[in-house]
C-alpha cells in the first residue's frame, strides 16, 4: 500500500496514463533538426488548432523575416518582433479583443503553443547566407522563448493605491498520450495578464508568463531569470498549473526533488533539483499564500484543498514514506504536495527564490493547482467540445477569484 501511495503522489500530477518512456532526441549529423516537441507539429490535431484560430500564419510570417534579414542583428529584432507580436495577439484573442480567426473558442491556449514551435522550428531550420554560429542560433530561441512567453512583457504601472500580483501558467503537456491537450495553466495566463481585479483593499494589476514543460529550461534556471526582477516589486506571486481531476489545491510545501518524469521532448531528470549554491539548498520550501483564507471562501463550482501531503525519507531512513501532515525534520524530499514533477518544481524555485531575496515574511506566494481540464463524455477526438470549453473558463474564472481572496487576505 505504502508503495501504491508513494507512486500516486510521486506520478500522480503528471497524468501517468498512456506515458513514453523517455528518449533522447537524435539529429543527422550536419543537419538542423527539429526537437521532439516540433516534430508534433506535422500531425493532423496541431495543424487543426492552428488552422481553427488564425495562428497558421505565425511560422510562415516569422520564416519571411527570417529570409529578409542581413544580419545577425536583424535576425535578432525579427524574432524579437514576431514573438512579442505572438504573446500579444494570444492574450488580445483570449480576452475578446481583435478577430478570433477561426471558429476556436477565444479561452484557448493551445494556438500560443503550436504556433511558437512552428516559429523554434523555422529558427532551428534557418540557413541565412551570411552564417549563424551555433551560440547565435540559441541566442535567437531563447529570445523567442522569452518574448513569445510573455516573460520580456511584464510591466506595472506607476503609483501608488494599486497591489501588483504576478501569475504564471504551463504549456500543454503529456501529449503523446492525448495530443489535443489544453493547460488551464496557460489559458488562465492569457486571460488574465494584463487585467485588473478589484479588492477589498483596492484595485490590483496581474501580470503573466507562460513557462516551458522541459526540465532543460527549469536547470537553465529560466524561473529564476524571468522572476528575480519582479518579485522585490509586487504584492503577491502564484504559480499554476494543471494538477487532480475535479479540485484545485494550495500546495503546502514544495520539495527539492525531481522524480523522472518525460517532459515535452520525452526526457526525464531523477536528481535533486539544481540551484545555484546548492550547498544552502534546503529540502522544503513552503507556501505563504493565506491558504486558510482561500480554502474556507467560495471561489467557484471545483472544492478547494489545502494540501499538505508530501513524500519524504525520513532522517535515519532510507525509503520513501508519504506524510500526510508535511514534512518531518531533517527529512530528504521524494515529493512536495504537488508531486516531483515541473509543477512542483517551479514551485519550489519561485519559493526559494522568495526566501533568498529575504522576502519570505513580507511577500505571499506559492502554488496553486488547477483541475485537470477534461473533454466532455465520449469525446475521444475531436478537439474541443462544449463541456471543454465550460470548465477551462470556470478554472479561469476560479483562479481569479482566488487571487482576489489571496490579495484580500494577504
Amino acid at each position: 500500500m505504502n508503495s501504491l501511495r508513494v507512486r500516486l503522489g510521486v506520478l500522480g500530477l503528471a497524468l501517468l496514463t498512456g506515458f513514453t518512456a523517455p528518449t533522447a532526441a537524435s539529429a543527422a549529423q550536419g543537419t538542423p533538426a527539429p526537437t521532439v516537441e516540433e516534430q508534433r507539429l506535422d500531425r493532423a490535431v496541431p495543424q487543426e488548432i492552428l488552422r481553427r484560430s488564425g495562428f497558421d500564419t505565425v511560422a510562415p510570417r516569422l520564416a519571411r523575416a527570417l529570409d529578409a534579414a542581413r544580419s545577425y542583428g536583424e535576425a535578432r529584432r525579427a524574432v524579437t518582433r514576431e514573438g512579442t507580436r505572438l504573446w500579444q495577439r494570444a492574450v488580445d484573442r483570449a480576452q475578446g479583443r481583435g478577430q478570433a480567426g477561426g471558429d476556436l473558442s477565444r479561452d484557448d491556449d493551445r494556438p500560443l503553443y503550436w504556433a511558437r514551435l512552428g516559429m523554434t522550428r523555422e529558427v532551428r531550420a534557418w540557413e541565412p547566407g551570411f552564417g549563424l554560429t551555433d551560440g547565435q542560433r540559441a541566442a535567437l530561441l531563447d529570445e523567442l522563448e522569452r518574448a513569445s512567453r510573455g516573460q520580456s512583457a511584464i510591466g506595472y504601472p506607476h503609483g501608488k493605491g494599486l497591489k501588483r500580483i504576478l501569475l504564471t501558467g504551463f504549456d500543454p503537456f503529456t501529449l503523446d498520450r492525448d495530443i489535443r491537450i489544453s493547460n488551464p495553466s496557460g489559458a488562465t495566463a492569457l486571460a488574465l495578464d494584463g487585467t485588473v481585479i478589484e479588492t477589498a483593499d483596492g484595485p490590483a494589476r496581474i501580470e503573466t508568463a507562460v513557462f516551458p514543460v522541459r526540465w532543460r529550461d527549469f536547470t537553465d534556471r529560466t524561473v529564476e531569470r524571468a522572476l528575480r526582477p519582479y518579485l522585490p516589486k509586487v504584492d503577491l506571486f502564484t504559480t499554476v498549473s494543471q494538477g487532480r481531476v475535479g479540485r484545485f489545491d494550495i500546495e503546502r510545501t514544495n520539495g527539492a526533488w525531481r522524480g523522472g518524469f518525460g517532459d515535452n521532448d520525452n526526457i526525464g531528470r531523477t536528481e535533486t533539483v539544481p540551484v545555484t549554491d546548492p550547498a544552502s539548498q534546503p529540502q522544503w520550501t513552503t507556501t505563504t499564500l493565506p491558504y486558510a483564507a482561500i480554502v474556507a471562501a467560495n471561489t467557484g463550482r471545483f472544492p478547494v484543498y489545502d494540501n499538505t501531503a508530501v513524500t519524504e525519507i525520513p532522517a535515519g531512513g532510507t525509503e520513501p514514506v508519504v506524510r500526510p501532515d508535511g514534512p518531518t525534520p531533517g527529512s530528504t524530499a521524494r515529493a512536495g504536495g504537488g508531486g516531483d514533477y515541473l509543477s512542483n518544481e517551479i514551485a519550489y524555485r519561485a519559493t526559494l527564490l522568495r526566501d533568498r531575496l529575504g522576502l519570505r515574511d513580507t511577500l505571499p506566494g506559492g502554488h496553486v493547482h488547477t483541475p485537470v481540464l477534461q473533454f466532455g463524455a465520449g469525446n475521444t477526438t475531436e478537439v474541443t467540445d462544449p463541456e471543454f470549453v465550460r470548465n477551462r473558463l470556470d478554472i479561469i474564472t476560479q483562479v481569479r477569484t482566488i487571487l482576489k481572496v489571496a490579495a484580500e487576505g494577504s
